[in-house]
């Protein structure tokens, strides 16, 4: 984070202010464009289009500094997935449990400020400037990624503003779902959008899904794929919580006619059309490196993805190693030449300089969320171990590396790797750990249940990087990956070091506001802190 970027914030928000209040009072706008509406962009779908654009966007936010507040402080690194040499606050900060309240209400500020503002937006403009025209599948698409914002919400800080964001009550305070509801809203959700999308599509409505999707560019059957993806997503992570709903969810996603992103032509990614936001965190600003969690298991594995996702280190120590920085850790001693992520993916530079991408659904993670639900017994599953490997190999294709799927799913004896750290071996993981994981490679249908789940996840949280907060979730769901703890704690008893932090607190920019923060906390069932654990974190 750069003090350089805040002054361009500052510059950039007083330009829009006119449009920003416009916004608002779009007979102004009538007026002073003297009729432009109806001859261009009227005919444009714009006042359509560019929300549903930006609410896609803004899933995660493509400000470079944004970003770094939204996620990669907080959800990238507590996956295990990235790290930092940077020692913000003095080395006290998220990274070592100290929550830092300013950074972490770009969370819930992305939500409600961006994309809940786009979705109004969007259905304001539709009833008043197209009236009787039926854009019922761009709803879906709207809605779809609607949820998608609340969904890392939620699996951020727990209760969240979804089902009651347009109708707060009479004292003007606006009431939170709790996690449990929330869940279950997304799916009923989810399940309207895919009845929607496999319509017959109007005219109007389709050139609108043309002019805006930066996902699949036009192609709503794919849409509908991610809706019922996402619906197994949010079943297999209640599986814990609400076994019974977990299972009916599931079933009901496995047989539906909708089908699953299950091809690699078929990932869900954004391309936002620009630098991704990560670009400058890592390559400008130095601020983010490979975690060492996943260089652990990826130099282990002798995985042949590690050159794509990572570069190899340049500090003398280490040199043109993959090793990652530990997170939690004192970093005086100097961190930054250590490998700098990357995403290099068969289909183009995700952490690209000029056409970002930004991961939201792939392939590899259906496949392993079937072969979940298979070792769950889950009707219209399949086989775990063909799923398993089918999710290996998609993964495997979406990096470009398919030639080594043989070698890889053979392969039963290599586990993670320790980690050496040659400037504090006091930070050390050193084989027999207990921090270290043996989990092999290679499936084994006589394994335990536990066994099982633990080589799943591990795969699967391979499968799902870059995307950290998809991964962090799923990681405290199961507990799988094993990953290294902090070294140093500064939550000052608020989290332990062993159980690992399990939420980010509700920051104080709501808990002063519109937003009933009381009934947050009763929902939340204990204290806001890092350490209390969020209704599908029941293992």
């Amino acid at each position: 984070m750069k003090n350089k970027y805040f002054k361009i914030l500052m510059l950039g928000t007083i330009g829009l202010l006119p449009l920003l209040n416009c916004t608002g009072n779009f007979e102004e706008i009538d007026s002073e464009y003297n009729g432009v509406y109806d001859e261009q962009l009227l005919a444009d779908f714009a006042l359509l289009t560019n929300p549903l654009r930006q609410i896609q966007s803004n899933l995660q936010n493509p400000q470079n500094w944004i970003y770094q507040l939204q996620t990669n402080l907080n959800a990238d690194m507590y996956s295990g997935f990235f790290s930092t040499a940077t020692r913000y606050n003095g080395g006290i900060n998220n990274t070592t449990y100290f929550m830092m309240d300013g950074w972490n209400e770009r969370i819930m500020l992305n939500q409600l400020e961006d994309v809940n503002q786009q979705y109004k937006n969007f259905k304001l403009n539709a009833p008043k400037y197209y009236p009787g025209i039926d854009f019922s599948q761009s709803l879906a698409v709207l809605n779809i990624s609607r949820i998608l914002a609340a969904q890392k919400v939620s699996d951020a800080h727990g209760p969240v503003i979804y089902s009651k964001f347009e109708t707060p009550g009479a004292n003007g305070i606006t009431d939170f779902d709790s996690q449990q509801d929330a869940y279950n809203h997304f799916v009923t959700d989810l399940n309207a959008a895919i009845v929607a999308l496999q319509k017959p599509i109007g005219v109007e409505d389709k050139a609108v899904i043309s002019k805006s999707d930066l996902v699949f560019g036009g192609n709503t059957a794919n849409w509908a794929k991610l809706a019922n993806s996402l619906k197994l997503r949010y079943a297999i992570r209640i599986s814990y919580a609400d076994p019974a709903k977990a299972k009916q969810y599931a079933e009901e996603a496995l047989a539906s006619s909708a089908g699953l992103i299950d091809d690699t032509s078929e990932n869900a990614l954004v391309s936002y059309g620009k630098a991704s936001p990560l670009f400058d965190i890592i390559y400008s600003w130095g601020d983010c490196k490979i975690g060492a969690p996943l260089m652990a298991y990826m130099n282990g594995y002798n995985d042949p993805r590690i050159s794509l996702y990572a570069q190899p280190a340049t500090d003398a120590g280490v040199l043109n190693q993959y090793v990652g920085v530990r997170q939690g850790v004192d970093l005086s001693p100097g961190y930054g030449s250590y490998s700098k992520a990357a995403a290099i993916s068969a289909n183009g530079d995700y952490f690209s300089g000029s056409n970002g991408k930004n991961k939201i659904f792939t392939a590899a993670e259906a496949w392993f969320l079937k072969a979940e639900a298979a070792i769950r017994g889950y009707a219209g599953a399949g086989d775990a171990g063909t799923n398993y490997n089918k999710g290996i190999s998609v993964s495997l294709e979406e990096w470009g590396k398919a030639a080594g799927y043989d070698a890889y799913v053979n392969n039963s004896t290599s586990t993670e790797a320790p980690y050496i750290d040659p400037k504090n071996h006091s930070n050390d993981i050193l084989a027999g750990n207990p921090q270290l994981s043996t989990i092999t490679i290679k499936w084994n249908a006589t394994d335990s249940f536990e066994r099982k789940l633990e080589r799943i996840m591990t795969q699967k949280w391979i499968a799902l990087y870059p995307d950290g907060a998809e991964a962090w979730a799923e990681q405290r769901r199961t507990g799988y990956p094993i990953i290294f703890k902090n070294v140093l704690n500064d939550s000052q008893g608020t989290i332990s070091t062993d159980a690992m932090i399990r939420r980010i607190p509700i920051p104080s920019k709501y808990r002063n506001s519109t937003l009933n923060y009381a009934q947050a906390v009763q929902l939340l069932g204990g204290p806001d802190t890092g350490g209390t654990k969020l209704w599908w974190d029941k293992k």
